[in-house]
Order: C-alpha cells, then sequence, then structure tokens
C-alpha cells in the first residue's frame, strides 16, 4: 500500500520545508518555522492541502 505524500512549503519564500505530511496528516495550529526567511507560521493541515492559521502568533 502506497501512500501519497508532500514536503511542506514556506507560505512567505515558497522553499521547503523540514516537515513532510501524509495523506491522513492533520495539523491544527501547527508552528510551522521556515529554515530560509526564518519565520514561523501557525497553519493547519488536512489532506496535503495547507491554510494559514488565522489566529496570530504569539
Amino acid at each position: 500500500m502506497r501512500h501519497e505524500s508532500k514536503w511542506i512549503c514556506c507560505p512567505q519564500c515558497g522553499s521547503e520545508t523540514k516537515v513532510k505530511v501524509y495523506e491522513e496528516t492533520v495539523l491544527v495550529k501547527f508552528p510551522l518555522y521556515c529554515p530560509k526567511c526564518k519565520k514561523e507560521f501557525m497553519v493547519n493541515v488536512v489532506k496535503l492541502k495547507m491554510v494559514l492559521s488565522d489566529e496570530p502568533d504569539a
């Protein structure tokens, strides 16, 4: 059984982060850090679709 997976890209610069998600992965208010632009974003991921969280980060 082969599962589809995808590397999450930074919403600002577009480079790949070090986070990999699968079809079954669900992330809510996940603190995604980009090593290239050195910023952190709160994201939600469901079924390989990433959306920025509406709440500002701390």
